[in-house]
């Protein structure tokens, strides 16, 4: 097979050409699940994989399936780094999450938890003094940015661009228009790495309890990290920190509006299911893809791969796999098994910040459900004037909240 350093545009495999089926993909799903669960497609010289025991195999066997690869679904290449936890594999992989790892454990960030709760409670308030309520912008964006921007020790009053860059950096190359994307999202790492510079270096010489200092003070192979270095940490902590996070409490609000309206009462009456409703969340829409690269010739998935060979882990048809989670498109807040999703990845490059984006989002329901006693949908949905062109996005998601009376 013929390489090359193009972007994988995953709308050119997939086909889905509507914002209707973008947002809904369960149907593509089913079909390619069923009929071509291993596809290669010709145009993005890609190997696509659907169903949930290959792409757990590939996700997890980091020794024939690397991460080290030179295409990616980002127009963007990964900067090459030692301290590019996404790009490189074990042992060097492991040595570098170390670094942080500690401050998105568990139990490090029920140390946050209280920190956590306060912003939302903050939102909440927030939001009830509101006569057009919008979930994403009263909630979606705002929550995760100034949650990582304080772990950071950034000040808040930069979530804004800080959002603005993020956004630019980690959205999919969805249309196509290569050149473009590209230009665009290193305009916004050149801005990113601007901004973020003269912070590490006053945090340097002034270390505060935030991570950035905790990078500043940290060494890797002997070595203390450079401030350069630091910065493209914070960068990937951003990612793992923040865009998940979004997507994932708009995605749960659409679900209470209109994937099973009423729902919402149950969670209510009973919040011990909040924790596994943020989990079927995460399974049920979580549109993400994976790339890795064949390291040697194989035929482990029953196909004969070569070496330098390109893969796409399909991990919301993964979370639709009907042999894993039976009428698996239906968000069943009561499945039993929705915490086996592969959302946040799986094997040494699962998603540094799960806890955290886990934490918030019980965290919000927690606190809606403190404050408002019910929700609704204000409009019928339209993906295509409520999603962001050609991606899975949400940019808006208006509801009708109806405040509890204590």
């Amino acid at each position: 097979m013929q390489t090359d350093n193009r972007s994988i545009v995953i709308h050119q495999v997939s086909n889905l050409e509507t914002p209707e089926e973008l947002w809904n993909p369960y149907a593509y799903y089913e079909y390619m699940l069923e009929n071509h669960p291993i596809y290669f497609d010709e145009k993005q010289q890609v190997w696509n994989l659907y169903r949930y025991d290959d792409v757990n195999s590939v996700l997890t066997d980091w020794k024939r399936f690397s991460s080290v690869r030179k295409r990616s679904v980002s127009p963007v290449p990964p900067v090459v780094t030692r301290v590019n936890i996404n790009s490189v594999d074990p042992p060097v992989q492991r040595d570098i999450r170390k670094l942080v790892s500690s401050a998105f454990t568990p139990r490090q960030l029920k140390t946050w938890e209280p920190q956590i709760a306060a912003i939302v409670d903050e939102l909440m308030l927030e939001m009830k003094t509101k006569d057009d309520v919008d979930i994403v912008r009263d909630l979606g964006v705002p929550l995760p940015v100034t949650v990582i921007a304080d772990l950071l020790g950034v000040e808040r009053q930069h979530r804004a661009q800080i959002k603005a860059w993020s956004d630019m950096l980690f959205f999919p190359n969805a249309t196509g228009n290569e050149k473009e994307q590209m230009n665009a999202k290193y305009a916004a790492m050149q801005e990113f790495n601007e901004f973020l510079l003269p912070i590490v270096q006053q945090k340097r010489k002034h270390p505060a309890e935030d991570i950035i200092s905790d990078l500043t003070l940290a060494e890797l192979d002997g070595d203390q990290l450079t401030d350069e270095e630091v910065v493209t940490f914070s960068l990937g902590l951003l990612a793992a920190g923040n865009e998940t996070t979004t997507n994932m409490i708009n995605s749960l609000f659409y679900s209470f509006m209109y994937d099973q309206p009423g729902i919402y009462q149950d969670i209510a009456a009973d919040p011990e299911l909040i924790e596994n409703t943020v989990e079927e969340s995460l399974r049920y829409r979580f549109p993400t893809t994976l790339d890795r690269v064949v390291v040697e010739d194989t035929d482990i998935l029953g196909v004969p791969m070569k070496k330098g060979d390109v893969i796409l882990t399909w991990l919301g048809a993964a979370n639709n796999d009907p042999r894993h989670f039976p009428e698996p498109s239906r968000f069943d807040i009561y499945r039993p098994n929705s915490n086996r999703h592969l959302s946040f990845g799986k094997g040494p490059h699962f998603c540094l910040g799960a806890p955290l984006a886990r934490l918030e989002g019980q965290l919000v329901l927690r606190g809606f459900t403190n404050h408002f006693s019910n929700i609704t949908a204000k409009i019928k949905f339209e993906a295509a004037s409520q999603l962001y062109p050609g991606t899975q996005t949400l940019q808006n998601l208006p509801a009708i909240v109806t405040t509890k009376l204590f």
